[in-house]
């Protein structure tokens, strides 16, 4: 038995999984902000309910979290120190100098997690080939490090120039912090982050300090939590690249899982792609805070180097903190279920990106909500079953939700109520498809081509509209879609990515050190794997970043060859002036090329999911619960929607739209003109009307 637990802004999510039946057992409970281990001691109890004694019988917790990225957000992190190279202390500041909002003479840029006064410097020097210049004055240093307690530090990072080509005096640091500063929690760039770009470097290894003692703390808590209860297991974190690792590394390296939670579903999406020959599929996750999605393209979601965390306008890229590691390539955007709507100040109808969250929540909650949000207009436009939500164990309040929008938007815009409840839905569905289609068309695909999939508590409500606005053909929704990325924590592979910078032209190389430096990165994901509990034959998978030389940015070959030292330096060449066209439309074989860092990512091979079957006896009929008034936007007044009961559709059922389909966790409209089938593992198929209206259905 293993369970995954993905804990969100609004809700945590559960699910139990029999590996040898492939059975599952759900549960959603309201996260709990302050400490996030009471939720997750309230939904383990919640599925002892349902499977008496699974707790003690537990082989692994997977668990997703908002933690790290929080603590950032809202700058709860530790009080940080920084030791670095002299005349490198104000790179946090220096930035790369670029103003997201180039005409905005009053455009904020973050605060550096770590103040000026906490910023030292020691006396040393390394040339880029990582030869010394300036020895380190461990005299000097052994000062910066007192001065750094004095100070107060919890937690120090040290950044040091060039030491990805050579750690000596990094390494002689971090000797020196234990001898005078024990108490201190240690990162260093080396171990983070071992590659080029100083101000990336700096940053991402001054973050994984900043979060450091707090993840620690947390992790530890959450293993007492989890043995006073009864399990006996293996604790292992999603990471944002979309593998998993084991809790002591996910405490060494914070930073990997900043976007730990997010990534499941794309990872479940990246699965179900593969499973079903859906070579083009568009993952799209929404839950009470934000939307999530990604393009996956032939079952591949992809992976970037960088992202951004903090931001001072929270979707404005370049006004955030860097973070240079890897990360699925998400779109993130303010649009949730718990997304609140209100009138502007130029008269017109905002929803988002600001959210209720789980405290207090939206007003039909009646947890003290006064803000209406996107759940409140979805439940006053029928497509909630107020005595079913969360399969009946959280009834919502509808006379609330109608005078909160009522007041706060109607009256302020001076519409009818039914259009600013309609307004609300529809302006959401909107913001994401017009987010959808950039994020589509930014990586080479077509919206008029791709499969959507919903995962998350709101992503089946909204999915049928969505993809109506995107031109989308099909729409999928799996079983238990509103535990989604919970789900898909037992479809990522136990995984862990490295790198390492070493700049040398392609015309020059030693390709036989350059095999040698492969082999130290393979060892090294091979002991963070076994580390974690591992057994079994590691795979490994290799890349190197490349690129024109004097170029700015990179270009990834994958590199399948075992032994480097045997490849054809032209051949090689040939295949960067491909990938290089492909993505830009032309090369230039005249210029040089160099090879700048080296990937490899240590995973295991995945552990496929025993998918149950379902019944295949009975009729649609079986599963009707009866008839609900929703809203139809291209009828424009309510109409009768049948509503049936997801867990009692047999395999072959075809029924057409408009219907609701309700389970415990999430609920799933399919507007005029579609027609859903359920397939034999009880994946809906929705196929969305072939001619587009101007209006979502």
């Amino acid at each position: 038995m293993r369970v995954g637990i993905d804990v969100g802004g609004t809700f945590t999510d559960f699910v139990l999984l029999e590996d040898a039946t492939g059975r599952t057992f759900t549960y959603k409970c309201l996260t709990t902000p302050r400490n996030p281990a009471d939720a997750i001691e309230e939904g383990l109890r919640g599925l002892e309910r349902q499977v008496p004694g699974c707790t003690g019988r537990l082989e692994e917790v997977i668990h997703g979290t908002t933690l790290v990225i929080n603590a950032i957000i809202e700058r709860k992190g530790a009080r940080t120190g920084l030791l670095t190279t002299r005349g490198f202390r104000d790179v946090l500041e220096l930035g790369r100098e670029i103003r997201y909002a180039a005409y905005d003479a009053f455009a904020q840029m973050p605060e550096p997690l770590v103040p000026r006064e906490r910023r030292l410097e020691v006396v040393e020097r390394l040339r880029a080939d990582g030869s010394v210049l300036t020895p380190l004055d461990a005299a000097q240093a052994r000062a910066a490090v007192r001065e750094l307690k004095a100070l107060g530090a919890e937690s120090v990072a040290v950044c040091l120039l060039n030491s990805f080509e050579n750690p000596a005096h990094e390494l002689a640091l971090k000797r020196l912090l234990a001898e005078e500063f024990p108490q201190a929690s240690v990162s260093i760039s080396y171990e983070v982050l071992p590659q080029i770009r100083e101000y990336e470097r700096t940053s991402t290894t001054v973050t994984n300090a900043y979060v450091k003692p707090l993840t620690e703390s947390y992790l530890r808590r959450l293993r007492e939590r989890l043995a006073e209860i009864g399990f006996r297991g293996r604790l292992f974190i999603m990471l944002s690249s979309g593998g998993v690792t084991s809790a002591e590394t996910a405490a060494e390296f914070p930073v990997r899982i900043i976007e730990s939670g997010p990534t499941a579903a794309v990872i479940a999406g990246q699965y179900y792609s593969r499973l079903f020959d859906c070579p083009d599929m568009f993952c799209f996750d929404m839950g009470g805070t934000t939307a999530k999605s990604c393009l996956i393209q032939d079952g591949v979601a992809g992976v970037v180097p960088s992202f951004e965390v903090g931001r001072v306008q929270r979707f404005q890229k370049g006004s955030g903190l860097t973070i240079q590691v890897p990360v699925v390539d998400l779109m993130e955007i303010g649009a949730g279920g718990g997304s609140i709507a209100r009138a502007s100040r130029l008269g017109t109808l905002q929803v988002g990106p600001e959210s209720a969250g789980a405290e207090p929540g939206p007003i039909c909650y009646g947890r003290g909500g006064t803000e209406p949000t996107v759940t409140d207009a979805d439940l006053l436009l029928g497509y909630l079953d107020p005595e079913y939500f969360l399969g009946g164990t959280m009834k919502l309040d509808a006379a609330l939700a109608r005078r909160g929008i009522e007041e706060r938007v109607a009256k302020p815009l001076g519409v009818p109520l039914v259009d600013a409840v309609w307004g609300i839905h529809d302006l959401i569905n909107e913001t994401m498809a017009a987010a959808a289609k950039t994020h589509i068309a930014e990586r080479g695909g077509n919206p008029q081509l791709v499969t959507v999939a919903a995962f998350g508590g709101a992503g089946p409500v909204h999915a049928f509209g969505l993809a109506r606005k995107l031109g989308a053909p099909r729409l999928l929704v799996p079983p238990n879609a509103g535990v989604g990325s919970a789900t898909g924590f037992f479809t990522a592979p136990r995984a862990f990515d490295l790198m390492r910078s070493h700049k040398v032209p392609l015309a020059t190389a030693d390709f036989g050190r350059l095999e040698a430096l492969f082999r130290a990165l393979e060892a090294e994901g091979e002991r963070t794997l076994r580390k974690a509990g591992a057994t079994g034959p590691v795979e490994f998978a290799r890349s190197i970043e490349a690129r024109f030389i004097g170029q700015g940015s990179e270009t990834p070959l994958p590199v399948p060859e075992r032994d480097v030292a045997q490849l054809d330096p032209q051949a090689l060449r040939r295949r960067f002036d491909q990938a290089y066209e492909r993505l830009y439309g032309r090369t230039y074989p005249e210029s040089p090329v160099e090879f700048v860092s080296f990937r490899v990512r240590a995973s295991l091979p995945v552990q496929l999911l025993e998918l149950p079957r379902i019944a295949t006896r009975g009729r649609p009929a079986d599963a009707l619960k009866g008839s609900r008034e929703a809203y139809c936007g291209v009828a424009r007044t309510f109409i009768a929607h049948a509503v049936y009961d997801r867990y009692r559709l047999p395999a072959g059922a075809e029924v057409a739209g408009p219907a609701i389909f309700e389970e415990r966790e999430s609920t799933v409209i399919v507007g005029a003109g579609g027609r859903a089938r359920v397939d034999e593992y009880g994946f809906l198929w929705v196929d969305l009307p072939k001619e587009r209206t101007h209006e979502t259905a």
